[in-house]
């Protein structure tokens, strides 16, 4: 009872006035992959909201995250008064408040296994993490290949490959547009910098979520962004 009444004090706060409601506390679009994930969702289904910039690995960087969250990290949705500070519970709690969208698939089998694949994504192939952080600008082609990281690229072929033959009409993993594809967005640009060589129909698929409006305005603005991290511009494996 309680999620449907913050579900409708939202929509219709929203609904009524032309400011958005809620803030989402970023860091840089170049490298900050679980900043990509919320953001995406919330532009790929027209959620308006305010985005707060934070440019990572500063002096100033964790007095800056912690005036919004204790947990020190980004990214951290504001909806008053409800902090999150953890990019899959902010996907799931805006599925909670706007149901009607349909962030999961509706199909109950489908969004089961969509939410598995995104858990899955959020605490498994740290390899790929490791060795192949996200760098939209760069072209770090043939890099960041070992044991642990082409183990992960395997996997999340897997994982694509039987989301798209079985939901996915070889449009998107479950069809339509879900969490399920904003989740692994940034793995779609990894796989972008770092040249993988993968099956012509998840090529396909990286070049559809490439082209989704919502990635391409992420894409878009990582590319203009001036500020420079170095530790994301030198892989340490090859």
């Amino acid at each position: 009872m309680q999620d449907t009444e913050l579900e409708t004090t939202l929509e219709s706060i929203m609904s009524g006035s032309k400011k958005p409601t809620m803030q989402l506390v970023i860091g840089n679009k170049n490298y900050s992959s679980w900043s990509m994930r919320p953001w995406v969702v919330m532009k790929a289904f027209t959620i308006p909201f305010e985005e707060i910039h934070i440019v990572l690995d500063q002096p100033t960087t964790s007095a800056h995250i912690a005036e919004y969250s204790l947990a020190g990290r980004v990214p951290v949705l504001l909806a008053d008064p409800v902090v999150v500070w953890d990019s899959l519970a902010i996907c799931e709690f805006l599925a909670e408040q706007f149901p009607l969208q349909n962030l999961w698939p509706e199909d109950v089998a489908a969004r089961a296994i969509a939410r598995s694949i995104c858990a899955e994504m959020h605490s498994g192939f740290s390899d790929l993490r490791a060795s192949m952080p996200m760098n939209i600008k760069a072209d770090f082609s043939g890099k960041g290949r070992n044991a642990g990281s082409q183990a992960d690229i395997g996997r999340i072929s897997e994982i694509w490959e039987d989301c798209l033959s079985r939901y996915g009409a070889h449009h998107y993993l479950f069809g339509d547009f879900s969490i399920a594809d904003a989740y692994f967005a940034p793995v779609v640009m990894r796989f972008k910098t770092y040249n993988v060589s993968l099956a012509p129909a998840l090529q396909a698929y990286i070049e559809r979520v490439q082209a989704h409006p919502a990635v391409a305005e992420w894409i878009r603005d990582a590319l203009n962004e001036a500020d420079h991290l170095p530790k994301y511009d030198f892989p340490s494996s090859k």
